[in-house]
């Protein structure tokens, strides 16, 4: 495919989309249904359908019995973060190898034309952002997000938590599992601001930041406190009536979903002719303007409270002057400060 049909190439030959980063129409006032409804697509494809057949798969081959899960012990836990670790390098792996080691539509559709490989960073454990990253998902992402879900599973198991029967309930469940995504955006969002103020963004946050350049494996690139946090978005399963099968989605929504925002590209390659959107875009401009961006656009959040970037020249020119107001700010406060 030619990306130039879709977008510009800079003189470093950093890619952008033609298209500017809109919300989803989701929280339009006055509402758009007819937006709404050409939009409904893209809310299931193809993502969430995948997260959502993956929980179902999960539920049905890697769960194990009820019984079983009352008592926490050895051999069920380590078979559940066996079985995440391995969909984990899988999963993330296909993707790696087909775009960034094999490379096999070469940076067309790359936001960044640089690869991460090629430049080697005392920023990373090994001067390597990819083996930084590796350490850092199977070492603290995996096995949090797998306490998380052995801490959910042991709770129904036992009957504590506001659980409701999957067959009693259908569909309930079912309007649940459409607002999870919503109930996603906005966990991320939160403590997403949270972990860039001063302190946690020092000792935290800047930890995923290193990834100025995200690759696949950048996706679960974090501190321990903030794989915590993250996957905390589990946690309202038990304070809304819900489903395990349900938390288990969430729970891969941000674990396997979060492969998504760090794609680097904006499009992969399917055919010569066809191609999946990664919507990538809003998450990239996040991790390349830092303070930009914290949700991704399924909420408008960050228009809410003017830290939306639509990746356009007027997004370049609004950040700026964000920037320098809070420039001014703070320079009228140290002079005020010296004067004191």
């Amino acid at each position: 495919m030619d990306d130039l049909n879709y977008g510009t190439r800079d003189k470093r030959g950093n890619w952008t989309p033609n298209e500017k980063l809109v919300h989803a129409p989701l929280f339009a006032f006055p509402p758009k249904p007819l937006a709404l409804l050409k939009w409904l697509p893209s809310y299931f494809l193809p993502w969430n359908i995948l997260w959502a057949l993956s929980a179902v798969a999960w539920w049905a081959w890697i769960i194990p019995e009820a019984e079983v899960m009352r008592t926490i012990g050895w051999g069920w836990v380590l078979w559940l973060f066996a079985a995440n670790s391995v969909a984990v390098f899988l999963f993330y792996g296909a993707i790696e190898l087909h775009l960034y080691i094999r490379r096999a539509q070469g940076n067309r559709f790359k936001y960044n034309a640089k690869f991460p490989a090629e430049h080697k960073s005392s920023a990373f454990m090994f001067q390597s952002q990819t083996l930084d990253s590796l350490i850092r998902a199977f070492c603290s992402g995996v096995p949090i997000w797998t306490a998380w879900e052995v801490l959910i599973l042991w709770a129904w198991a036992n009957g504590y938590g506001p659980w409701v029967g999957l067959y009693d309930n259908p569909w309930y469940l079912l309007a649940v599992w459409l607002a999870l995504p919503v109930i996603h955006e906005a966990h991320f969002f939160l403590i997403h601001r949270l972990i860039h103020t001063p302190f946690l963004y020092k000792w935290v946050h800047s930890v995923h930041h290193n990834s100025v350049n995200p690759s696949p494996w950048s996706s679960l690139s974090m501190h321990p406190v903030e794989h915590l946090l993250y996957f905390a978005t589990a946690a309202y399963h038990f304070l809304i009536p819900s489903h395990p099968l349900l938390a288990i989605y969430q729970l891969h929504f941000a674990g396997f979903g979060a492969v998504v925002g760090h794609i680097g590209f904006d499009r992969i390659e399917v055919t010569e002719d066809r191609a999946v959107e990664s919507h990538a875009f809003a998450h990239y401009l996040h991790h390349k303007y830092f303070e930009v961006n914290y949700g991704d656009g399924l909420i408008p959040l960050d228009k809410w409270f003017g830290t939306w970037h639509d990746g356009s020249k007027d997004g370049d020119a609004r950040m700026q002057a964000r920037y320098e107001k809070r420039k001014a700010k703070a320079n009228a406060a140290k002079a005020n400060a010296a004067k004191a």
